[in-house]
């Protein structure tokens, strides 16, 4: 197949995808999934195709690599999306329309771009060294019960083998300079803790006195929680993409002054702070059954979100800001996790780049919410986000995920393209 042919293919697939509706919740994946499996059939290849509930489909294919003594490379993304309101979109969300040099609609971003360079990549008559397999997953987006999460609890073996992994969210560019493109590559993930607070009193009539009132007692809890000022701390993660981008604008990196670092990143800042200190966001409250009844129970849930290797640090300081009177109980908790970046899978990452870019260079960071590579973790396979993009310096990407008119400029499609055939070629 010629360059051309596959770069072609990824713009289609792109978006063909984002037309096929994977809201999450919603209608499932099949659709998109059985679109996935006629791609990779017309081009000779063997997938398998695994519905872990009704509707809910995911597909995995390996690809042989001509070293067999070298371990595995995982490559997956996740074929749901999250919902969108129509009436918020320039165009429909659903239409997958290429317009102003890109394609647009929910998912662009989120990751049906690299769902698409992927099936490319795949048809392309790739000979990779190592064994690859490719995976397009279910409902990343509520959690993986019917994707990564199953799989990896009840069809490990499909990933035997496999010792690293690359999927979303990094890979593309920022410029905090003229002529200066980093490529951020997610090494690390925060950890996931979904929490439950609840705090119990006497109930009784509204006319009278309730010192004990658990609405108060947990309504100024969650107002500590939700107010918390918690302090930035540097992962070996976060120190090292710092420095790196110090060294790369020629400035020396001041620890004591992280905002003009964080300043030279542009739009992207937002995303990166983020990852420097723990968040916890009160999200449901939910107490009472009438105006004139002070209710005997009350409980409301926070999203929390630790620093890897923090874990502790934070459940102490959740308890301290609830006080002794909310219990607090786990509705759902994932591990941070962090890979090394001094690895060959970076350095053959960073060999891809430059072969179209020769000005890229690659910087680690901590992603501030989680993907699917926590999941495949629990089998021992380092996961690293990588989708490459070659962005325009004014395109604020970082803001789309989950946003509204989400696009991605074809001119990076076929830029991914190209450079995650050359990684897989050649790692």
């Amino acid at each position: 197949m010629t360059p051309d042919r596959y770069e072609d293919e990824a713009v289609r697939m792109c978006a063909e995808l984002i037309r096929v509706d994977t809201s999450n919740p919603g209608p499932g994946e099949r659709e998109a999934a059985e679109l996935v499996m006629t791609w990779l059939t017309e081009a000779g290849l063997d997938p398998l195709y695994v519905e872990t509930a009704p509707r809910r489909g995911n597909v995995v294919l390996r690809v042989p690599g001509s070293d067999p003594s070298l371990p595995g490379l995982l490559v997956h993304g996740h074929l749901d999306v999250v919902p969108a309101d129509p009436r918020e979109w320039t165009v429909p969300p659903f239409s997958g329309e290429i317009a102003d040099g890109c394609v647009w609609g929910r998912g662009a971003v989120d990751m049906k771009h690299m769902a698409a360079m992927m099936a490319a990549v795949a048809r392309s008559g790739l000979r990779p060294r190592r064994d690859l397999v490719f995976a397009w997953l279910a409902d990343e987006e509520t959690g993986g019960d019917h994707g990564a999460r199953h799989l990896v609890a009840k069809r490990p073996e499909l990933f035997e083998g496999c010792a690293e992994s690359i999927s979303e969210v990094g890979g593309y560019s920022v410029e905090p300079a003229p002529g200066l493109r980093l490529y951020l590559v997610e090494t690390a993930q925060k950890g996931l803790a979904w929490l439950r607070l609840t705090a119990s009193g006497r109930a009784g009539h509204a006319s009278m006195l309730h010192p004990d009132s658990a609405l108060t007692e947990l309504a100024a809890a969650i107002a500590r929680i939700g107010s918390h000022p918690w302090p930035r701390r540097l992962t070996p993660t976060t120190r090292r993409m710092l420095a790196e981008i110090c060294d790369a604008c020629g400035v020396p990196f001041d620890e004591d002054d992280l905002d003009s670092v964080l300043d030279r990143l542009g739009p992207v800042a937002r995303f990166v702070g983020a990852s420097l200190v723990h968040v916890a966001n009160p999200t449901r409250f939910q107490a009472g059954y009438a105006t004139n009844v002070v209710p005997e129970l009350a409980v409301a849930e926070v999203d929390g979100r630790f620093l890897p290797g923090l874990r502790d640090d934070f459940l102490d300081t959740i308890d301290r800001l609830a006080g002794p009177s909310v219990r607090r109980e786990f509705i759902d908790v994932e591990e941070a996790v962090e890979a090394p970046f001094d690895t060959p899978l970076v350095e053959a990452m960073l060999a891809a780049l430059r072969a179209e870019d020769p000005q890229a260079r690659v910087v680690p960071y901590c992603l501030s919410a989680g993907t699917d590579n926590r999941t495949f973790d629990r089998l021992g396979i380092r996961g690293y986000g990588f989708v490459p993009l070659r962005l325009p310096p004014e395109l604020d990407f970082a803001a789309m995920f989950h946003g509204v008119d989400e696009r991605v400029p074809v001119s990076a499609l076929r830029f991914g393209a190209r450079v995650l055939r050359d990684l897989l070629s050649t790692y």
